[in-house]
């Protein structure tokens, strides 16, 4: 009877309503890249070793969360410093043993290659460096009360963490994950205490600059003077989200192709495993094309309410903790994983401009799943050490 109890007890620390539609997103990713890779008109590879290489990542990604749900919050924030220097190691690292082959082909110093296989320091940058911003908030929430004086020392320390992170990306020439950086930061700002006074100035700012820049990349005055701190591929990004039938055969053209094969799915898609349109890249950064030319508008919707779900459940468990180191931790994930869904879909359908970024669980690559998977890792450590959450009478789903 003890035993059946201390069971029961164990499976309540276990938050089935995160592990689920991950796993259902895991399987969609599994079986898309199939897909992506028996319909590639470039031949990248075997469909059958693309669907069963990301099938081990999914493994190992599991066999790390069972790691790292071990930590507790004590447990976490002690680690916090040590993987952020770890992180920071690995991105200047990457900058002298970059993949050489992968940087002439995208400009960008990001990858290290170890034999076949390839890995991005950036995306597990990302959980620890989430990690250190939930110390450094709880750590001077803790210790010094809310002032306008305090606050502008706390905004400072949060920069000041982002800065080298910034500068690594910049010679990485990595601008799409600076921004899910400037995500992050943005979404732990929010919940940190720091007063509307001070964030509503930086949020203003952020709008004029952001929308100067895109209207000045539309002149060529514009992208010249930019030209010091943006490549020539981002102008053309740019311009080809403003006009992605201008140029359908050279810069929009993976745009363009995209929008086809998601527009060819109609409302309930062209059936199982039927691909008609060639997208590039299609296996990662492409990835929803697949599912748009497949399952059409229900299956994509389908698609997008799962991530809904999934990011509520982490918001309701971000609410049902009582530790605010936690909530931030959890702040963090749920930015990181929104922002990679809403600008990878975004970009697939011309809502928003082409960046290298994947769609969470689906998008080949073991980095990039290997990262949102600690991410999930830290979320699910919340329940599993219960002493600091509150479960609620309602149960999880």
């Amino acid at each position: 009877m003890a035993k059946v109890e201390n069971e029961r007890k164990l499976s309540e620390r276990i938050a089935w309503n995160i592990i689920l539609p991950v796993v259902a997103l895991l399987l969609i990713g599994v079986y898309a890249i199939y897909v992506a890779y028996a319909n590639d008109e470039s031949h990248l590879g075997s469909p059958t070793r693309a669907m069963f290489m990301q099938f081990a990542w999914v493994i190992v990604s599991c066999i790390v969360i069972g790691f790292i749900v071990q930590f507790d919050s004590e447990q976490l924030y002690k680690i916090a410093p040590y993987a952020y220097g770890v992180g920071i190691f690995l991105l200047i690292a990457v900058l002298i043993f970059y993949d050489r082959s992968a940087a002439a082909a995208n400009g960008a110093k990001s990858w290290f290659k170890l034999g076949p296989l390839s890995f991005q320091p950036s995306e597990v940058m990302k959980p620890a460096y989430i990690l250190m911003m939930a110390r450094v908030i709880n750590k001077h929430n803790d210790e010094i009360p809310h002032t306008i004086h305090n606050d502008w020392i706390l905004l400072g320390k949060i920069f000041a963490w982002l800065v080298p992170i910034a500068i690594l990306l910049k010679f990485q020439n990595d601008f799409g994950t600076m921004l899910v950086f400037i995500a992050i930061t943005g979404g732990l700002i929010l919940v940190s205490g720091i007063t509307w006074k001070i964030i509503l100035p930086f949020v203003i700012a952020g709008a004029v600059i952001g929308t100067t820049v895109i209207l000045m990349v539309t002149t060529d005055w514009g992208q010249h003077f930019l030209s010091r701190w943006f490549a020539s591929y981002q102008f053309a990004r740019i311009n080809s989200w403003l006009d992605p039938s201008g140029d359908t055969s050279s810069n929009a053209y993976q745009l363009w192709q995209s929008m086809k094969a998601i527009g060819s799915g109609q409302i309930l898609g062209n059936g199982i495993g039927k691909i008609s349109v060639y997208v590039p890249v299609r296996g990662s950064d492409m990835i929803f094309s697949v599912i748009g030319e497949n399952f059409g508008f229900v299956g994509s919707v389908a698609v997008i309410l799962i991530y809904l779900y999934l990011i509520i459940q982490m918001v309701r468990n971000a609410f049902a903790t009582k530790n605010a180191f936690y909530s931030y931790i959890s702040t963090g994930i749920i930015m990181m994983i929104l922002f990679h869904v809403f600008e990878n879909i975004g970009m697939s359908i011309d809502l928003l401009p082409l960046t290298g970024i994947p769609l969470p669980f689906i998008s080949q690559g073991g980095s990039a799943l290997i990262g949102n998977m600690i991410g999930i890792g830290f979320v699910l450590s919340m329940k599993y050490h219960n002493k600091d959450y509150m479960f609620s009478t309602a149960g999880d789903f």
